[in-house]
C-alpha cells in the first residue's frame, strides 16, 4: 500500500472574498478560495486548485500581464510570490499590515500595493531568481484614511488611488515636471474603483452611495515631461542656501520647471447609479477600457452594465440576494465574472447572449457527508443547508443539486450500479435520486417523525436502512415499493452509524450505548451478535471484503472485531494522533481537551490494507491495518484564519481580564458601546463574528484506490497518489537497466521487456516497450505474461487509457489482459477490484465525451439535412415561378 498521497483539488468551494481576475487570453479565470487559488478553465470546463496555500485567508490577487506570475497577499499582509506555469512558491514577503490591492503596470515591470492609506511602488520580480523579488521604488502618501483601489495609465506613466476619506490621488510613477500628485474629490462616500481611460489622463472615479464622476485632463500623457535628476530645482537650491544662512532672493529668470504648465483636472459630468434605495450601497465595479463598458455590483445582489461616456444602461439584472463582492472582465470583454462572498457563488456572465458560462455555489453551510460512486467518476455530497450536490471528479464541477430536503443532510451514498443517489435527513425523510432524470422519485418516512443520522443500503440495492438518533431504532425500507419493512428495536441510546456488509446481508448499527449489533438481514432481521465496547461507538466500518469491522469510540479507541465469530481482533489508541489545537476561548490546554476527542469518520482502503480516520483536527491519519500502527498523516489545511489550528495560543493576545477574542473593543472608548448585547463581540451591536472551527467530517476512499476524499471545514478535499514522482521498482535486481529494456526491444524479445520494464516501474520506459509491440503479437503476449504482472499492467493501462491519444491500441492491450487472464484473475478478485475500477472509470471518461461529440454531429448533421432540404425546395419554387414567368412573355403563346 502506498502512502504518497498530495492534495490534488478542492470542490465545493468556489469563492470566498478577494478579487477575481482573468488571465490574459481571457479563458481561464482565477478566484480566491480562502487560503488557496482556484483556476477554473472555462473553454475546458474543467477546474484545478494549486497545490500552494498562504498562512490566513487570500485579500487580494496580483496578476502580472503575461500570466506567469502571481502575487498573493493574505489578511495578516504576508505576500507570496508565486508561478503559475510551475504552480510553485517562488519567494515570501511580508508588508506587515492588511493590504487593499494589488496591481501590476501594463508594461509588466513594477507593481503597486496599497496598505493603510499609503500606496507602494514596487520593481517587478525578473526571470531570473533574485534573493530579495520585492524592491520598494517609491513610496506615495496623501489620502488621510485606508486606501481602497487603484488603477494604472495605459503607458505605466501614471496611477490612481481612492481612499475611504472621499477623495481619489493621482501620482506620477515616474518623476514629472508637471505631475508629481493631484487630489480629486467631489464625492460624498469612501471611493470604491477609480479608472483611466484608454490612452488618457481622464479618470472615472466610483463611490459606494453610486455616483460617478468624470474628470477631464487638460495634458495628454506624451506631454508629460520627465525631470532632470541632475538639475536641481529652485525650492531645493532656496532650501540649500537657508541651511547656509544665505539670504534667499527670488530669480528675474524662473527655470524650466517654473514655465511648465501643471497638469489639471476639471469635473466633466456626474451620474447617480443607486436609484433602488438608501440601503443598496455600490460594493465592486469594473470596466474594460477598449470597450468603454462599466460594471458595478450593489449590496442587494443586482448588477448594471452601462456604455461610456454616454453612460446609457445596456444591462441590469439580479444574481443573488447577497452582495456583489467582486467584479471581473475577461480581455475580450465577452465574459463578466462575479464572487458572491455571503453565498460563496460564483457566476460568468457572457452579457451579449446573455447567458451563464459559468454558475457555480457551494454548500452555504458546512458539508456534512460525502459518498463515492462505484466507478470513482462522480462524489455526492450533503450539507446543513439542506442540499445535496453531486460532484464530477474530472471537471470539479457540480452539475446537479437537489433541494428537496427542509433541513440538515446527515448522510449520503450511492447505490451499487451508481445511477441513484440515497439522502437522509433530520427533517425525518430519506430521499432517493435518480440520476438519469434529476428527480426525487422516493421518499422514505418512518410512523412518527424522527430525526435520521445515519444511512446504509445493500450491495443489491433493494434494502435502504437507516438509523434516528432519538427513537433509538432502525428503520428497514424496500427501495422497489418504498414501503417500510421492519423497524429494529433493542439499542438503548442514539443510533451513530449503521454499515451494511459488501458480500452478505448483515447490517452493523453502531450506539452510544457501548455495542456493536449484528442484524441478519436474510433471517427475519435477528440479531446474530452484540458486541460490547467501552464506550459510546461514533462510527463503524466493514473491510471491502467482509471478514473485519472498525469501531471508533469516544475514548478516542479503534477496535478491530471479527463479525462472523464476535472476538476482537484488535485495538488503535489514536487519541494522542488527532494533535488538537488550542481554540481562541478555550480556558484549558490542546494536552488536556484532546482527552475528550475522538475519531468521528473511518474508512477502509480499497485493498484493505489502510484505515483512515479523521476527526475535529485538522490531521487525518492513516493506519496500516496488519500493523495497527500510524502509517502517515496528512494535514488537512494549514488556514490560520480558522480556530483550533495552533497548539499554543499568542501570549500578546492575552489580557489581565482574558483573551483579546472575549474583550468589547468599544466598551472602554469614548462614545463607544457601554454594554454589549448578548452573544455579540467588538461592539458591532447587530452581526454576530464567529471563526470556523476546522474539522473532519467525513472520509472516503475512492473505489480505484488511487484518491480519497475528505469533506472538512474548507470544503471537498480531494488527495490522489501521485505515482510519477515516486520511484518505486518491483524486484529489482543487477540486470534490470533501462538500456538492457531497450536491448531486448530491439532484438524482438517483448514479453522479457515489458517484464524488466515493469520492475523498474518507470511509466515512459514502460510506454515505451508497450508502443513498440506490434498490435498483431498483443494477444501473444498477454497469454504468455506471468500472472504477477498483470495486475501492476492493467494499473498503468487504466492511467494511459485517460491520458494518452492512441486509445484503440491501450483498449486493445486492456481487452486482452482481461479475456487471456480472466479465469487466473477469478482467485484474487477483491485485490483486483481498485484496478477494475480505475479502468472502468477511464473508459467511462472517454465513453461520455466521445457521445457527447456524436451527438454533436448528429445535430450538426441534421441540420444540414433540414437546411439543405429547404434551399432545394426553395429553389425548385424559384424555377417554376421563372419558368412560368418564361411562358407568359412567349410571343407565340399570346392570342
Amino acid at each position: 500500500m502506498k502512502y504518497s498521497y498530495k492534495f490534488s483539488n478542492l470542490l465545493g468551494t468556489f469563492y470566498r472574498r478577494g478579487n477575481l481576475n482573468f488571465t490574459p487570453e481571457g479563458n481561464c479565470l482565477i478566484s480566491p478560495v480562502g487560503n488557496r487559488l482556484s483556476l477554473f478553465h472555462l473553454k475546458n470546463n474543467n477546474a484545478e486548485t494549486l497545490p500552494l496555500a498562504t498562512r490566513c485567508n487570500i485579500t487580494c490577487v496580483g496578476l502580472s500581464p503575461d500570466g506567469s506570475l502571481g502575487i498573493l497577499v493574505d489578511e495578516e499582509g504576508a505576500a507570496l510570490l508565486i508561478s503559475l506555469t510551475t504552480k510553485s512558491v517562488l519567494n515570501q514577503f511580508n508588508f506587515h499590515q492588511p493590504v487593499q490591492s494589488v496591481k501590476f503596470s501594463p508594461d509588466g515591470r513594477k507593481f503597486v500595493v496599497t496598505k493603510g492609506n499609503v500606496a507602494m511602488l514596487y520593481h517587478a520580480p525578473g526571470k531570473h531568481r533574485e534573493f530579495n523579488a520585492f524592491v520598494l521604488d517609491k513610496t506615495f502618501f496623501g489620502p488621510y484614511d485606508e486606501t481602497t483601489c487603484l488603477d494604472w495609465t495605459d503607458d505605466s506613466k501614471c496611477i490612481a488611488v481612492g481612499s475611504k476619506d472621499m477623495s481619489t490621488w493621482v501620482f506620477g510613477a515616474e518623476r514629472w515636471q508637471n505631475l508629481i500628485y493631484y487630489s480629486l474629490g467631489g464625492h460624498k462616500d469612501c471611493i470604491v474603483s477609480c479608472f483611466f481611460e484608454e490612452g488618457s489622463l481622464d479618470l472615472y472615479t466610483i463611490s459606494a452611495d453610486g455616483t460617478l464622476c468624470t474628470w477631464h485632463c487638460d495634458t495628454e500623457l506624451a506631454q508629460l515631461k520627465p525631470r532632470d535628476p541632475n538639475k536641481k530645482t529652485q525650492q531645493s537650491e532656496n532650501a540649500e542656501n537657508e541651511s547656509r544662512g544665505e539670504e534667499v532672493r527670488g530669480v528675474a529668470h524662473p527655470g524650466e520647471e517654473e514655465t511648465v504648465g501643471r497638469v489639471r483636472y476639471k469635473k466633466a459630468g456626474r451620474h447617480f447609479f443607486n436609484k433602488e434605495g438608501e440601503f443598496n450601497s455600490l460594493t465592486a465595479a469594473a470596466f474594460h477600457k477598449k470597450l468603454h463598458i462599466l460594471v458595478t455590483g450593489f449590496s442587494s445582489g443586482i448588477f448594471h452594465i452601462h456604455e461610456l461616456p454616454e453612460i446609457s444602461l445596456i444591462h441590469s439584472l439580479s444574481i443573488s440576494d447577497q452582495s456583489v463582492s467582486s467584479i471581473g472582465i475577461n480581455c475580450t470583454g465577452d465574459w463578466i465574472a462575479f464572487g458572491c462572498s455571503g453565498l460563496g457563488q460564483l457566476l460568468v456572465w457572457e452579457w451579449q447572449s446573455e447567458s451563464y458560462v459559468l454558475k457555480q455555489q457551494g454548500h452555504f453551510n458546512n458539508m456534512v457527508a460525502l459518498s463515492y460512486s462505484p466507478d470513482g467518476q462522480h462524489i455526492v455530497t450533503g450539507g446543513d443547508d439542506g442540499k445535496v450536490k453531486v460532484w464530477d471528479t474530472r471537471s470539479g464541477f457540480c452539475f446537479v443539486t437537489f433541494t428537496d430536503h427542509a433541513s440538515s443532510v446527515s448522510a449520503v451514498t450511492f447505490t451499487s450500479n451508481g445511477q441513484v443517489v440515497l439522502s437522509a435527513s433530520l427533517d425525518g425523510t430519506v430521499r432517493a435520486f435518480t440520476l438519469l432524470r434529476y428527480r426525487n422519485f422516493r421518499t422514505f418516512t418512518s410512523p412518527r417523525p424522527v430525526q435520521f443520522s445515519c444511512l446504509s443500503v445493500d450491495g443489491s440495492g433493494d434494502i435502504v436502512c437507516a438509523g434516528a438518533q432519538d427513537s433509538f431504532e432502525v428503520y428497514v425500507w424496500s427501495m422497489q415499493t418504498g414501503r417500510l419493512l421492519d423497524v429494529l428495536a433493542g439499542h438503548e441510546g442514539p443510533i451513530s452509524c449503521v454499515a451494511f456488509n459488501p458480500w452478505r446481508s448483515v447490517l452493523a448499527t453502531a450506539s452510544w450505548d457501548k455495542t456493536i449489533r449484528l442484524w441478519d438481514m436474510v433471517d427475519s432481521w435477528r440479531t446474530t451478535e452484540t458486541l460490547t465496547l467501552n464506550s459510546d461507538a461514533l462510527t463503524v466500518a466493514f473491510r471491502p471484503d467482509g471478514k473485519e469491522i472498525a469501531v471508533a469510540t469516544l475514548d478516542g479507541e479503534i477496535t478491530f472485531w471479527d463479525p462472523e465469530k464476535g472476538t476482537q481482533m484488535g485495538s488503535i489508541e489514536g487519541r494522542h494522533d488527532l494533535q488538537l489545537g488550542r481554540k481562541e476561548l478555550d480556558m484549558v490546554t490542546a494536552k488536556h481537551s484532546s482527552k475528550g476527542k475522538a475519531f468521528t469518520a473511518l474508512c477502509y482502503s480499497a485493498d484493505g490494507e489502510a484505515l483512515l480516520a479523521g476527526g475535529a483536527s485538522r490531521f487525518v491519519c492513516i493506519y496500516h491495518v496488519r500493523e495497527q500502527i500510524l502509517a502517515k498523516k496528512f494535514e488537512i489545511s494549514c488556514n490560520h484564519s480558522l480556530d483550533a489550528m495552533e497548539e499554543f495560543l499568542d501570549r500578546r493576545k492575552m489580557t489581565e481580564f482574558g483573551s483579546l477574542a472575549l474583550i468589547d473593543e468599544g466598551a472602554g472608548e469614548e462614545g463607544g458601546v457601554s454594554l454589549s448585547l448578548p452573544g455579540v463581540r467588538r461592539g458591532d451591536m447587530s452581526s454576530r463574528h464567529f471563526k470556523p472551527e476546522i474539522r473532519v467530517t467525513s472520509l472516503r476512499f475512492s473505489p480505484t484506490g488511487r484518491s480519497w476524499a475528505a469533506t472538512s471545514t474548507e470544503g471537498l478535499l480531494v488527495f490522489s497518489l501521485d505515482s510519477s514522482t515516486v520511484f518505486d521498482p518491483f524486484d529489482l535486481d543487477e540486470e534490470v537497466t533501462a538500456g538492457a529494456v531497450r536491448r531486448a526491444l530491439h532484438v524482438g524479445e517483448w514479453t522479457r521487456a515489458i517484464v524488466m520494464a515493469l520492475r523498474l516501474n518507470e511509466d515512459p520506459l514502460l510506454q515505451e516497450a508497450l508502443e513498440s509491440v506490434p498490435s498483431s503479437d498483443i494477444a501473444v503476449l498477454c497469454s504468455s505474461l506471468p500472472e504477477l504482472y498483470v495486475e501492476r499492467l492493467l494499473v498503468f493501462l487504466a492511467v494511459q487509457i485517460e491520458r494518452s491519444r492512441h486509445l484503440q491500441f491501450y483498449l486493445t492491450w486492456a481487452h486482452q489482459l482481461l479475456m487471456q487472464n480472466g479465469q487466473r484473475m477469478k482467485t484474487r478478485s477483491g485485490s483486483l477490484l481498485p484496478v477494475i475500477h480505475s479502468l472502468q472509470k477511464s473508459l467511462q471518461g472517454h465513453f461520455t465525451d466521445i457521445s457527447k461529440l456524436c451527438d454533436w454531429n448528429r445535430y450538426n448533421m441534421k441540420f444540414a439535412v433540414c437546411l439543405s432540404r429547404q434551399r432545394g425546395v426553395k429553389r425548385n419554387v424559384e424555377n417554376l415561378d421563372a419558368e412560368s414567368g418564361d411562358e407568359s412573355s412567349d410571343p407565340e403563346m399570346e392570342p
